[in-house]
């Protein structure tokens, strides 16, 4: 994903996406330790949550991480400042799929592009254009 914004930017527009201020996390691990697939996570929730607090937001974008997650809410629950990642890579999944090279038409998807997409990535697209 290609953005043309500083890493405050970004982190900005993340917290307000999602609602979440990330420096309330003081890194306890309680939320990717509750992850049912945190281990098959890169980066895993704190991990993710970390990256933010050290302004390498576009490397979070960047990674497969936040498709993967399940949006189960375990990580917000056990968390004892109340940080949400599920809520953080929500954010994160949308700013992706706003970005021009992250469009996906579900009129013209091809095969190839249905096994490169992330799932989550191809049916919020559907969901957009069925609106």
């Amino acid at each position: 994903m290609a953005m043309s914004h500083t890493p405050a930017e970004l982190l900005e527009q993340v917290q307000i996406l999602s609602g979440q201020v990330v420096s309330e996390c003081y890194q306890c691990g309680c939320c990717t330790s509750g992850c049912p697939i945190g281990e098959a996570m890169d980066p895993p929730p704190s991990r993710a949550i970390r990256l933010l607090q050290l302004g390498r937001a576009q490397e979070l974008l960047d990674s497969e991480g936040i498709w993967m997650c399940a949006s189960c809410l375990v990580c917000g629950t056990r968390c004892p400042r109340g940080v949400d990642y599920a809520r953080i890579a929500e954010a994160c999944r949308a700013m992706n799929l706003r970005s021009k090279q992250s469009r996906v038409d579900p009129d013209t998807v091809t095969a190839p592009e249905l096994e490169e997409i992330p799932q989550q990535a191809f049916i919020a697209a559907f969901r957009k254009s069925s609106v």
